[in-house]
């Protein structure tokens, strides 16, 4: 009888681009405006499993540019990957997902954002490199806090 094969398996799949939407709802007269925009940018990661041993992580980013009051643009964008995580403990499973994984899709989801943007008629917006690591740990503290914390009673009208 042969021996299983036991050792841990991370492997990609697939990278690609899940989803993408860029808004200019105050062009063009926006576009005449002299003043630099403030730009806000949200990311978030999360992992699917897709079938047996394959997990979908997307990286999600949100960037809006406003100046003032009104929305110079907003870009929305979705990376995602497909990957082949088996034979790895629970406990690694999820660092695996919440750090290795993105960091192999984001530099993606950075190309893009910044060509979409670019090719909106604006200076492209460069994401900064993400700590996925600090980010992953920082979310496994909140969700210990929250855990721990005791839940407010309800109040039954």
């Amino acid at each position: 009888m042969a021996e299983a094969n036991l050792d841990p398996v991370f492997q990609i799949q697939r990278v690609y681009l899940k989803d993408v939407s860029l808004e200019q709802p105050n062009s063009p007269e926006i576009l005449l405006n002299q003043e630099q925009p403030g730009v806000d940018i949200q990311l978030g990661v999360e992992a699917t499993p897709v079938a047996e041993g394959l997990f979908e992580v997307t990286v999600t980013a949100t960037v809006q540019a406003k100046i003032a009051d009104k929305t110079v643009f907003l870009v929305e964008a979705k990376q995602a990957g497909i990957f082949e995580l088996r034979n790895m403990p629970a406990e690694q499973l999820g660092a695996v997902l919440g750090i290795a994984c993105p960091q192999i899709v984001y530099p993606y989801l950075r190309g893009n954002v910044a060509d979409v943007i670019q090719r909106g008629g604006f200076p492209p917006v460069h994401l900064a490199e993400i700590n996925f690591q600090a980010m992953y740990e920082q979310q496994q503290a909140q969700a210990a806090a929250d855990a721990a914390a005791p839940a407010a009673p309800q109040i039954i009208v």
